[in-house]
């Protein structure tokens, strides 16, 4: 996003509308003498906030032409944009709370979801780099349709292109799933990472529940020093299981 130095009135009225704080007073002033905002391009995510608001009484805010990369900040950001790799719009993730009809998670098997990022804060893919890597290193297996695996230049290994490292986004979600005995291990790896990393992310576990007896779950979490918060949904039968 930009201002237009020549139309901007230093209102400052968008200034709490953007969630990355991007939006700053420049030294330029206008003929009254108040400052002029312009917007800091680095921390900036595209996420278009500012400009759907309709905010400006002068409509100085537009969205300047975006090139690879940083077109991503757009497609994770803005909620109106499409991810070229998945078709969805927004974060484009494929929602894990569907497994009762998507049956994407089995018995024996837990999904899970990395959300890195949060407004006010975001997150580099350089980080989401850093978590991804570590976790293929423990055999995980990525989910095909989400943006994060779809910009992996290596799914095996967790890798992502060199040339989008820098980009900056709202957030994002790493989906994937494993063995239920292998939590013992991508835990505590989770929480290594993630201590070393300068953004937040929050942690969601799904699993089938058994068959008989209690899940195992979130036992197993609590003995690693995860505080589960169980959520719940019930289908309500207006979905069909996938054969």
């Amino acid at each position: 996003m930009l201002i237009d130095k020549k139309t901007c009135i230093g209102c400052g009225k968008c200034m709490p509308y953007c969630p990355a704080g991007a939006i700053v007073s420049s030294e330029a002033k206008t003929d009254k003498g108040k400052e002029i905002r312009a917007v800091d391009l680095d921390p900036c995510v595209e996420c278009g906030t500012c400009l759907r608001a309709r905010i400006c009484p002068v409509d100085a805010i537009f969205q300047q032409p975006l090139e690879w990369p940083r077109t991503l900040r757009a497609a994770f950001s803005n909620p109106l944009t499409e991810h070229k790799s998945t078709g969805h719009m927004g974060r484009g993730t494929e929602e894990m709370k569907t497994n009762e009809v998507t049956h994407r998670f089995v018995r024996g098997q837990v999904g899970i979801a990395i959300e890195m990022g949060r407004p006010g804060i975001g997150s580099t893919l350089k980080e989401i780099d850093l978590m991804t890597r570590e976790l293929a290193k423990l055999g995980v297996e990525f989910e095909p349709n989400t943006p994060v695996t779809g910009i992996m230049s290596d799914r095996t290994r967790g890798i992502m292109p060199p040339e989008v490292l820098n980009e900056r986004v709202l957030s994002a979600i790493i989906e994937f799933k494993t063995p239920t005995e292998k939590l013992a291990d991508i835990l505590p790896a989770i929480d290594r990472i993630g201590r070393s990393l300068e953004t937040v992310f929050t942690l969601g576990i799904i699993s089938a529940l058994p068959l008989k007896g209690r899940d195992p779950i979130p036992e197993l979490a609590g003995r690693l020093g995860f505080e589960l918060r169980p959520n719940g949904k019930v289908n309500l039968g207006l979905g069909r299981a996938v054969p």
